[in-house]
């Protein structure tokens, strides 16, 4: 059987997610609200 106490005990996290969970706060992303406040925008204005 696993024990799973043991296993949480040894994990440690990758520095590669913590690399890319910093990269993804930084930088700002547009969400579908946006897109889409974007394209109404544009099509008024024609």
């Amino acid at each position: 059987m696993i024990d799973f106490d043991e296993e949480l005990k040894k994990f440690h996290p990758s520095l590669e997610l913590d690399e890319a969970e910093e990269a993804i706060t930084k930088h700002d992303l547009s969400d579908m609200i946006d897109v889409i406040v974007g394209v109404v925008k544009e099509t008024q204005e024609e």
